[in-house]
């Protein structure tokens, strides 16, 4: 697919015309890999805000009610995939940045946060910010970003080859005589596989409903400027940013202002519920705006639809979609997230190289980028981004060119 950027397609007549079995496989591939990879993280942000299991468990419910509405709402509005999910940099941020605030004060910095991102998506800022990084610069940084799909998806070989083989070379074939079911055909393999020798842990699994618990806000002080601004920050340049590239290097012309500026309004509402960050995707929503979701870049909205419906579930049935997430072994979700993924990398290093004259920057961006590199609580993928502005900044100037005699 050519990464010269789409227009927001017009709205389709149905979306039941546009539905399709790859698109549902390709959402709930995406909530699996966003909810298996850090969920953990937002628990542990939540007792570290001294949240009751009562109120972790509205936590889920308000994460995955936000997200949910946000995918659906947004991705129907503008046809376009939108992929939305927790900021898990600033849960990561909260682990250590709540310890000593009460639950109330740690609200108050999340409506607080909610607020600046809703403000920044609106007035248009970030959207004037974001439009001045090169769509080289954005596709290694997206491809520096998944990379790390692609390599567990091989390192899984080293616990589980006989899961991992069987995984790979039945999509191998089906890329072969049935490209468009390739991933889905490859998940049902792999959970065949793994039920038959015993790999799926099903002990944990009760059926439990969150019920949303309120928390009256607090504004302190400490908590804006300790957790409310950090919390901002990190949310816009670890995943927001991130996000928007992705889109850009899939082809996509997502509508920056107002669907930034959405997903903070529905994140002010649900923050006092314990919806602490939410924002754009970028690794699960890569997913969604790949091939496998449908060959028509027009139709792969659906997918995200579907993941925004899987999300509602996660977030209704959040313990106990956590506790069957959790029953899948990690190699088939590094295997299934790696294989789902691996167009989008090749894509993105393709776009990334293809102009010669900024090879050396989007190489710079994709490797500080795939390094995992973290600084100052932000995550790689924003200073790949800022050394691959540097580069171009202070690439080489051409030679002048000698007049013929």
């Amino acid at each position: 697919m050519s990464v010269t950027e789409l227009p927001v397609a017009a709205p389709s007549p149905s979306l039941r015309r546009d539905l399709s079995v790859p698109a549902v496989v390709a959402g709930f591939v995406t909530v699996l890999v966003g909810f298996t990879s850090s969920a953990a993280i937002v628990f542990q942000a939540g007792q570290a805000a001294g949240a009751t299991p009562a109120q972790l468990a509205s936590w889920m419910w308000a994460l995955g009610l936000g997200m949910g509405l946000t995918c659906i709402a947004l991705s129907l509005r503008y046809r376009v995939p939108v992929v939305t999910a927790w900021s898990t940099p600033g849960a990561a941020m909260l682990t250590a940045g709540a310890a000593g605030l009460t639950i109330e004060q740690a609200t108050g910095a999340f409506v607080v946060s909610a607020v600046l991102i809703t403000l920044a998506g609106f007035s248009g800022m970030f959207e004037r910010l974001i439009h001045r990084i090169p769509v080289s610069i954005a596709s290694g940084m997206l491809a520096g970003v998944l990379l790390r799909f692609g390599l567990d998806a091989c390192v899984a070989l080293e616990t589980q080859a006989g899961l991992t083989l069987a995984m790979l070379v039945a999509y191998l074939l089906l890329r072969r005589w049935r490209p468009r079911y390739a991933v889905v055909a490859t998940l049902a393999v792999g959970i065949v596989i793994a039920a038959a020798r015993g790999l799926l842990d099903w002990n944990a699994v009760t059926v439990q409903v969150a019920q949303p618990v309120w928390v009256t806000p607090a504004f302190t002080v400490d908590a804006i400027v300790g957790v409310a601004i950090p919390l901002f920050l990190v949310t816009m340049a670890s995943q927001n940013v991130p996000g928007v590239a992705v889109a850009r290097a899939s082809g996509y012309a997502l509508p920056i202002s107002p669907v930034i500026g959405w997903t903070g309004a529905v994140n002010v509402v649900l923050a006092p519920f314990g919806a602490f960050a939410l924002n754009l995707a970028a690794i699960t929503a890569a997913i969604c705006m790949g091939r496998e979701a449908h060959e028509d870049p027009a139709r792969r909205y659906v997918a995200a639809v579907a993941a925004g419906v899987f999300y509602c579930i996660v977030g209704v049935f959040g313990a106990t979609v956590a506790a069957v997430f959790a029953a899948f072994p990690r190699e088939l979700i590094a295997v299934i997230a790696g294989l789902a993924l691996l167009g989008t990398i090749g894509n993105g290093l393709a776009a990334a190289l293809a102009g010669e004259g900024e090879r050396e920057s989007a190489l710079l961006t994709f490797l500080v980028t795939a390094s995992g590199l973290s600084l100052f609580g932000i995550k790689s993928a924003f200073w790949g981004l800022v050394a691959g502005i540097l580069a171009r900044l202070l690439r080489p100037r051409p030679a002048p060119a000698v007049a013929k005699p």
